[in-house]
């Protein structure tokens, strides 16, 4: 649960073209759980953008993350909160970076 200290924005980008996926090649979000804005990064106003890694198995379950970037005491609830994302189904295993931004009100 966010709270009004708090606002967490998702995105999915596509990974490099180097990587071959395309903006036409994302699978489209079904259910998402937004991550819980970790008390400590609160209380220190811990701030801005975690990006992570998701393998997408064929039925849209998420296989596995890997942390691209991010502030280490935002990274594990963005980590946990994706673990329970439901993509759409596909003809094939897929690989996106999700995106959360922390944006902290100063309160």
């Amino acid at each position: 649960m966010l709270t009004a200290g708090a606002l967490a924005v998702f995105s999915v980008a596509a990974l490099s073209a180097q990587n071959g996926t395309t903006d036409e090649s994302k699978r489209k979000i079904k259910t998402k759980v937004a991550p819980a804005y970790p008390e400590l990064a609160k209380r220190m106003s811990v701030g801005g953008k975690v990006k992570i890694e998701v393998v997408i198995t064929p039925d849209g379950h998420v296989r596995s993350t890997k942390v691209v970037g991010g502030h280490p005491l935002l990274v594990q609830a963005c980590q946990d909160a994706v673990k329970e994302w439901k993509f759409l189904p596909g003809p094939e295993e897929t690989t996106q970076i999700v995106e959360f931004s922390f944006t902290s009100s100063g309160t």
